[in-house]
């Protein structure tokens, strides 16, 4: 903002900073919270910022963490560095006691996202009375690739450590450390459904908000064959953690890329991984990740700390626009999508009489929503009920008018209406020229739940149960009904969420049983 002015220094455990005054909103960005993972740290788990002399200034963002393949819709510069771990911080009232705090991880399929993207601008949610924090994580194989020798989910640990951050530097931000929302969308929502069921997260967040959990986990079987190849294409055949590291960070990308570039020759040993657009998701290694957000909140993992999940009815609608497949699909095509990612033998035959109405485009996208987004979501209610926590189920419905009205309510079309950067380019993407009047008064109403949750005061309506199923159905006009998606919910009856492992038959590094 070209009026901004700098706040008076604060003090943090490690130093004092200062950001800027915009509007009536205090702003703090690029805050490290966590040492720049390179050189002797690369690959490691994140370590503790130095303390430092004198004022910082937290006027810029920090830079991205290295990305895989995908670039910004925005076509904007993103600043460079390899300080990746900070975090921006937006407070109504540095002078303020005990406000609720709202901090948000991003999603991009585990292999891209940062924060200084103006679609995860703070300033809306923050005018509401929180206390709002982004964070930068590492992503692709910096953050997920498993090599010998490093920690797993070294992404996930970054997202503890700035939690950590939060829990000891908020209070000086006007926030409640014992009143932190953790939300997140997309590989976000899968991220904050592994904070749930990891030890080391335990007692840094009082609720979370999942939007559209993915159900892409990983066994470590998998996680370590995915991580060999790439070792192997970098020189590094042996796969080792200080092989991989000696690298530059750029090479371990590139080299990356082309393993996603290249993913469908891998079909044999990874199965669906190979028809995905990431070779990287959450691991299950029995550490860092013990045990699936499934399993360990039905076994009451969190049951202190109370949920909202949910998902939008048109998930996998982005994927085909964007690919230029929408309304292209061929039976042939549809056939093959449903034997894969369907719930199991027979399930095109039952997706094809439960929507009998549907065509091959439509079917391979409910498929591809159910199983990767919309079942694992409420599985996640149903197993956080299970294990005695509190959870609000909802859905978006609304049908977004871009793309010639084919957006529908596809994914990632929550993002915009709830931090209420509805003036992006990112936005544009889902509402096409202008602003319509109903994607407001839509992102008013989500921005009120989300806060309002926030505060403790719950969302506005009805937590879920089994046996009622309550929905909030965001739509123009919303309502509150059983769970919308009853067709999809009975063909994945009994079908749980279960980490994606090496396919039958393969032994240690891939090989074929006995060769």
């Amino acid at each position: 903002m070209t009026d901004a002015t700098p706040t008076a220094p604060i003090a943090t455990a490690t130093g004092r900073i200062r950001g800027l005054t915009e509007g009536a909103l205090s702003v703090f960005r690029g805050i490290p919270y966590a040492q720049p993972p390179v050189g002797a740290l690369h690959l490691a788990a994140p370590e503790p910022v130095l303390p430092w002399d004198g004022v910082r200034d937290a006027f810029a963002f920090g830079p991205p963490p290295p990305q895989s393949l995908v670039s910004s819709l925005t076509g904007r510069v993103p600043p460079e560095g390899d300080d990746w771990l900070t975090l921006n911080v937006w407070s109504p009232d540095l002078g303020a006691a005990g406000l609720p705090v709202l901090v948000y991880v991003y999603g991009g399929a585990y292999v891209t996202g940062s924060t200084d993207g103006p679609h995860y601008d703070g300033s809306a949610l923050a005018a509401r009375g929180q206390v709002v924090v982004t964070l930068n994580y590492r992503v692709g194989a910096e953050g997920f690739g498993v090599f010998g020798g490093a920690p797993a989910n070294r992404g996930l640990l970054d997202q503890v450590a700035a939690l950590r951050w939060v829990r000891e530097n908020i209070a000086a931000f006007g926030g409640d450390p014992d009143r932190v929302t953790v939300f997140g969308e997309s590989a976000g929502a899968g991220s904050v459904a592994s904070l749930l069921a990891m030890p080391s997260a335990a007692g840094l967040m009082r609720r979370a908000v999942a939007q559209s959990v993915p159900g892409t986990f990983f066994t470590l079987d998998l996680a370590r064959d995915i991580g060999a190849r790439i070792a192997d294409r970098l020189g590094a055949p042996g796969g080792g953690a200080a092989e991989v590291a000696a690298h530059a960070p750029g090479k371990l990308r590139d080299v990356t890329d082309d393993v996603i570039r290249d993913l469908a020759r891998y079909a044999d040993r990874w199965g669906r991984v190979a028809h995905t657009a990431t070779p990287f998701s959450p691991v299950v290694d029995g550490e860092v990740l013990p045990t699936t957000p499934w399993e360990a909140l039905a076994a009451g993992a969190a049951r202190d700390v109370d949920l909202i999940v949910g998902h939008n009815q048109d998930e996998f609608r982005l994927f085909t626009v964007m690919a230029g497949r929408h309304g292209r699909t061929t039976k042939e095509e549809a056939s093959e999508t449903l034997a894969r990612f369907g719930p199991g033998p027979g399930a095109e035959d039952a997706y094809r009489a439960a929507y009998p109405e549907a065509d091959p485009s439509l079917l391979s996208e409910l498929v591809q929503s159910d199983w990767l987004f919309r079942i694992p979501s409420l599985r996640l209610a149903e197993a956080h009920t299970a294990g005695g926590g509190t959870a609000y189920a909802y859905e978006l419905c609304w049908q977004a008018p871009g793309a010639g009205g084919a957006m529908g309510a596809c994914h990632a079309l929550d993002v915009p209406l709830v931090f209420g950067a509805l003036d992006t380019d990112f936005a544009r993407l889902f509402l096409g020229d202008g602003v319509p009047a109903e994607a407001v008064a839509l992102s008013e109403e989500m921005g009120a739940a989300w806060t309002a949750f926030a505060a403790g005061d719950g969302p506005g309506w009805a937590p879920f149960t089994p046996e009622e199923r309550t929905t909030r159905v965001f739509d123009a006009p919303s309502r509150t009904a059983p769970y919308p998606e009853e067709t999809s919910r009975l063909l994945w009856d009994g079908v749980g969420v279960t980490p994606l492992d090496l396919e039958p038959g393969r032994g240690e590094n891939g090989r074929r049983a006995g060769s």
